[in-house]
């Protein structure tokens, strides 16, 4: 509840052992949070709250190192990037919220964002429920895709600052992500309410029919809360449902990526998707996953079970 308290445990996992070192309690209830603009090294973990409050915290010293309140309402979305990769920019923060901003951070900068985008006045402010950063392949080059409760997603540029494309999925969207962050926009995957979820070839952009994508609605467990890609392999991903479902996805690319349409513009073609496994891991719905980018296969995930579970997938180097 946004009344609570919020604390971040910190676990360290040793001869299989998941043990929990410390914690850290703060007033508010937490809602998410990113390791995105920080180094491994600085592990600095980006936090966003019920009351609209971003903070970053030094977990090794368990201490906060910055804080902004620039939101007035929850922040339901946090990413970062430019922590761990280089030549992709400067590290930055985005979050999403319930007063319906989209705002951007350096945290190399106190106070204000570098950049916030709002709805222009009189239009309906939507509930943002998912932030990404993609396309950070340079210096120059970054883009935030935002998803709302109304089924909206849009995509920003951060060079021109712009609104590149947007489209309406007709369910809330739950989650979005890029299958890699740091290259070129290649497939972008995006989650909704009723069980669905669409993948978007985001390398060639139709001025009038966007983006080419492929639908999947097989699942018949309510929400599709969260996808989240292999870094070792963009083109595996998970996504886990409503009713505690795993299923473990790859995307396959057609044999031409694009084509001429009838007035001699490109227009993208869809790929097909392959389910390679599903499990039931939990009794409520998982809410959040993560991959380990060192260990093949290794992840963690929590649920609405207030289980924390860490959970390894085989076989994944045969795909």
């Amino acid at each position: 509840m946004s009344t609570g308290s919020g604390t971040i445990e910190i676990f360290e996992i040793t001869s299989g052992e998941v043990k929990k070192v410390k914690d850290i309690e703060r007033p508010n209830s937490f809602k998410c949070g990113t390791f995105g603009a920080s180094s491994d090294v600085e592990r600095r973990l980006a936090t966003g709250d019920f009351k609209g409050t971003l903070e970053i915290w030094d977990l090794e010293k368990s201490s906060q190192i910055y804080i902004t309140k620039e939101h007035s309402d929850i922040i339901n979305s946090i990413d970062g990037i430019g922590g761990n990769t280089v030549n992709c920019g400067a590290p930055e923060i985005v979050t999403g919220s319930r007063d319906g901003t989209v705002k951007v951070w350096d945290p190399r900068q106190r106070g204000k964002p570098v950049a916030n985008m709002q709805p222009m006045k009189g239009e309906v402010k939507r509930d943002c429920w998912s932030v990404n950063f993609g396309n950070s392949f340079n210096d120059a080059e970054r883009i935030v895709v935002a998803g709302y409760d109304n089924g909206d997603v849009k995509m920003f540029d951060l060079r021109t600052m712009s609104l590149r494309w947007e489209c309406n999925l007709k369910n809330g969207v739950c989650s979005t992500e890029f299958d890699r962050k740091d290259i070129p926009m290649n497939k972008l995957v995006a989650t909704t309410l009723e069980g669905k979820f669409h993948v978007f070839d985001v390398r060639t952009q139709n001025p009038s029919k966007g983006f080419a994508q492929v639908l999947d609605n097989s699942t018949k467990s309510g929400t599709i809360w969260v996808a989240r890609h292999l870094p070792q392999n963009r083109d595996i991903f998970v996504t886990c449902a409503g009713n505690g479902q795993v299923s473990l996805w790859k995307y396959e690319y057609p044999e031409q990526r694009s084509r001429v349409d009838g007035q001699g513009v490109a227009c993208g073609v869809a790929g097909k998707l392959n389910r390679l496994q599903r499990m039931v891991v939990s009794s409520q719905p998982i809410n959040a996953w993560e991959w380990n980018r060192d260990q093949l296969g290794l992840a963690v995930a929590t649920a609405y079970d207030q289980c924390v579970r860490v959970v390894v997938t085989t076989k994944l180097n045969l795909q």
